[in-house]
């Protein structure tokens, strides 16, 4: 009997008619896709799901259609109900482990024996020089990764998260911190113009941040990656420059004594200030000493520095409670009428896109304003036509000590931007500086809590202004009676 072959359009040939079945994909995703060469949150290929567990027995081939069936029972409750492979189908480790025991292992070729050494050879073993190990190759320091870390990531917009020792920084701080080679100046415009956004909403210059938070950077210009080298003879000058300031030095904070005409941070036009100083005090970790406050480029005196993010961060807040206290020294033009008195006002930029504007008195609900406070006592004066002020800010707006004291008639000498009393010359060997001093700072020490007390001295200017006019620098200072608050 001949057997018929089977025809072309039979049952014989996997047809891909409208009558035929589609023929499954090769994994369980979509369209024979498998989900598994997805990548994760994290960009790596996800695992197979025994990788974490190895010792657990495969359920079998993801493709079958008992697996299939055996989660969608599972789904109903009924995973149990179900046999995942019939009797006999399931592999046998054990059996697989015999087959691969029986196949012929690879054949090695013994290894030549060493000759065994004689006694001629001892002294030339002896003579020998010994290899020395390889120093260990020092990799880039951690300020260098951040900074060419943030270099790569400048291009486009960016999402950083606040870690725990960025606690209670201001965000223009933050984002001197993340991003060094970004100037200053270009980080005050980026937050003035409110390109920044925290938790997804617009961020303000004053405000502070908080662990987890995110802060949203737009895509930034940033120099090329890597900084202008610094000679080591550089370093060691700013670094004997720094320590010759200091009045106060421990573990975690110091405290200098700002000279007159230094300006506390870079700017516009500004190469040489006290935060480019203090990177000759990096450590090596390229962590730098940290500005905690700043002080006008011609007032002189106590400028608190934090060696630690967790003592800046403390530092800051001692400020924002108003628990430092602090006491600043005046030259001021003409003797007020009430010696000892209390100014309070409004104060706002008379040019608010400008940083260094000069300020005015505001009204309450003006745009910009906020309330300054300062107490103020009359030590001495001379002849009725000059007077040493103590002055006490409760308060810390921008140039507030030399706007109430021009507000109240009697502005202090030197003072380019708020000295405006026509017809007023300098008496002779008084310099055209302005006498202002940060005398005394009180703050509660970042680790003990106890109270850190430091005076700064005169500047040379004002302590000639002092001699010339008889004042004593050892006097009774009565700004100490005014209230806290």
């Amino acid at each position: 009997m001949t057997t018929r072959p089977p025809s072309r359009g039979g049952a014989g040939r996997k047809g891909s008619g409208a009558g035929a079945t589609k023929r499954p994909g090769r994994g369980p995703g979509p369209a024979g896709k498998s989900s598994f060469g997805t990548k994760s949150a994290f960009g790596g290929k996800r695992p197979f799901r025994n990788a974490k567990d190895p010792d657990r027995e495969r359920t079998g081939p993801r493709t079958s259609a008992l697996d299939a069936a055996q989660r969608a029972a599972s789904m109903r409750g009924e995973a149990d109900k179900r046999a995942p492979w019939r009797p006999g189908d399931a592999p046998d480790p054990q059996a697989e482990q015999r087959d691969q025991q029986e196949l012929p292992s690879r054949i090695r070729s013994p290894r030549p024996q060493k000759p065994e050494a004689t006694p001629e050879d001892a002294p030339r073993r002896a003579r020998a020089p010994r290899a020395e190990t390889a120093a260990p190759v020092e990799g880039p320091t951690r300020r260098e990764q951040r900074a060419a870390a943030s270099a790569t990531l400048a291009s486009g917009v960016q999402t950083l998260v606040v870690e725990e020792d960025e606690a209670e920084m201001r965000i223009d701080r933050f984002l001197t911190t993340r991003f060094p080679q970004l100037p200053f100046t270009r980080v005050q415009s980026i937050v003035r113009k409110g390109e920044l956004r925290v938790d997804g909403r617009r961020a303000k210059p004053n405000d502070r941040l908080l662990p987890g938070m995110s802060v949203r950077v737009p895509p930034l210009k940033l120099d090329a990656v890597g900084e202008r080298p610094r000679s080591p003879q550089r370093d060691a000058t700013d670094a004997d420059f720094i320590r010759s300031l200091i009045l106060y030095e421990d573990a975690e904070m110091m405290i200098l004594n700002k000279p007159f005409g230094l300006a506390v941070q870079g700017g516009s036009g500004t190469v040489r200030h006290v935060d480019g100083l203090l990177e000759s005090l990096a450590g090596t970790d390229g962590q730098k000493p940290r500005l905690v406050h700043r002080l006008d480029k011609d007032t002189a005196g106590c400028l608190i520095v934090a060696k630690t993010r967790l003592a800046a961060a403390t530092l800051a807040k001692s400020f924002r409670s108003r628990s430092a206290r602090k006491v600043y020294w005046a030259l001021t033009a003409g003797v007020p009428r009430v010696p000892q008195g209390r100014i309070s006002t409004y104060l706002a930029k008379e040019e608010p896109t400008d940083a260094d504007a000069r300020m005015r008195v505001a009204q309450h609900g003006d745009d910009g304003a906020a309330h300054a406070l300062t107490y103020y006592a009359m030590v001495d004066n001379a002849a009725q036509k000059l007077s040493w002020l103590s002055l006490k800010p409760v308060t810390g707006r921008t140039h507030q000590l030399r706007a109430h004291a021009a507000h109240i008639g009697h502005p202090i000498v030197g003072d380019p931007k708020y000295f405006s009393i026509e017809n007023w010359e300098l008496p002779g060997g008084i310099q055209n500086r302005l006498h202002l001093l940060a005398r005394r700072i009180v703050i509660p020490h970042p680790r003990t809590g106890k109270p850190v007390d430091v005076t700064a001295p005169l500047p040379p200017h004002m302590a000639q202004s002092w001699n010339l006019l008889g004042f004593d620098a050892s006097r009774y200072d009565p700004i100490v009676e005014a209230p806290e608050a």
